[in-house]
């Protein structure tokens, strides 16, 4: 039985496949790797997309010793012994950490002072973005690199070599099955593929369905679509569109999209697209992103089911989003005022609001500015006329 996954891996840029904002001519990663630049980076992205075959391809590049480690695993003795190793020598060494997320602080402490002096290349891989779990720290000191689900085109290329390699041959339904049940997976198509030659050299839909009954990895049979469903769940939440909505998250779920992902989307939606219409849509998703980190599948699909509804039925606003965006832009085309005396700190003249009943008549800005709209809707028009009640009072 071939071991595909191993005789088909790529071994420089021009053979890696599906990722090409990362191994074209041209790329910037490449182009700082060939001229030996490239600098303490973090690849995230869905299973079988390359990220550990573009790390074993930096370490060739660019000459250096290659060390492989996961992080659920790695021991800080381990790394202490490779630091202690390349201490004096001319050559620096490339570690790299799988399932990066999962590193420790005090694991990513003691990486902090080689990356900071460069004795050491760092490298990781992920498949959730590793900026939610590094520390601000670890973060200013490297690069993120995005790497999408492999299209359906480069994997039907990828199977062609498989095939060839195995002296094998496979029907049509059998060939748009294992590519398109893959879901963007290279290594999960190789894999198919691996195990169904075990089976004889002419591989048939039958045997594919009796190994994988259903598609896997990124949720889907479509290239790309990890990125689409996000976009379809928020857009049909936005929408107001529960039954859309739900079929999305199912989506997202059945191709194994981490729970933690999905309910930091809803958190960001809450206040984004709900916002003050439903003050209570942000407590409700930020509880639901602390209880499906504590619960995981398949209970917290519940969870992340009864939020995405809600947010579905939540009356919509996004005057917060606006307000900020037009506020920060104001800022940055020069709109510096001066802090009114009365409102800095340690001075007499300040007016407390709650000595006049909740609210006096007193300079906030130098120069009126206007940001917030209160949108007549929901909880929000309550808002907007209760600062209109105050103020006429």
């Amino acid at each position: 039985m071939a071991d595909f996954t191993y005789l088909l891996r790529p071994e420089d840029f021009d053979a890696v496949v599906g990722q090409p904002q990362i191994s074209e001519q041209g790329a910037p990663l490449r182009v700082l790797c060939e001229a030996g630049k490239l600098g303490h980076s973090f690849f995230y992205g869905p299973p079988g997309s390359g990220k550990t075959t573009i790390a074993r391809i930096i370490a060739n590049v660019m000459d250096l010793p290659f060390y492989e480690f996961n992080a659920t695993s790695l021991k800080i003795e381990q790394l202490r012994k490779i630091f202690d190793q390349y201490k004096n020598a001319l050559q620096r060494p490339l570690i790299f950490i799988d399932e990066v997320h999962r590193l420790a602080k005090n694991q990513q402490e003691v990486l902090l002072p080689v990356m900071e002096n460069n004795t050491v290349l760092v490298l990781g891989a992920s498949t959730e973005n590793p900026y939610f779990s590094l520390t601000a720290a670890m973060r200013s000191r490297s690069m993120l690199f995005e790497l999408g689900p492999i299209d359906d085109s480069s994997l039907d290329g990828l199977l062609d070599r498989a095939l060839e390699e195995g002296s094998l041959s496979i029907d049509e339904d059998a060939r748009e099955y294992i590519v398109r049940s893959s879901g963007g997976d290279a290594r999960a198509m190789l894999r198919l593929l691996e195990f169904a030659s075990a089976l004889g050299e002419y591989i048939t839909l039958e045997q594919l369905t009796s190994l994988r009954p259903a598609a896997q990895a990124g949720g889907s049979s479509e290239a790309g679509v990890h990125y689409d469903l996000a976009s379809a769940l928020i857009k049909s939440i936005r929408g107001s569109d529960p039954d859309a909505a739900i079929y999305y998250l199912a989506r997202l779920i059945e191709g194994g999209e981490p729970p933690e992902f999905i309910a930091r989307r809803l958190v960001i939606l809450a206040s984004e697209d709900v916002g003050n219409a439903n003050p209570q849509a942000l407590t409700l998703c930020t509880s639901t992103m602390t209880a499906v980190s504590k619960i995981g599948y398949p209970e917290a699909r519940i969870i992340l089911s009864q939020a995405v509804i809600y947010l579905c039925a939540s009356p919509k606003s996004n005057s917060a989003y606006s307000a900020i965006n037009a506020a920060q832009k104001a800022v940055r085309d020069g709109e510096i005022l001066t802090i009114p005396k009365t409102i800095q700190q340690n001075n007499e003249n300040y007016l407390y609001p709650h000595d006049f009943g909740g609210w006096v008549q007193q300079e906030y800005l130098s120069r009126p500015l206007r940001f917030v709209e209160f949108k007549p809707i929901g909880y929000e028009q309550k808002m907007g006329e209760w600062l209109q009640k105050i103020r006429r009072k």
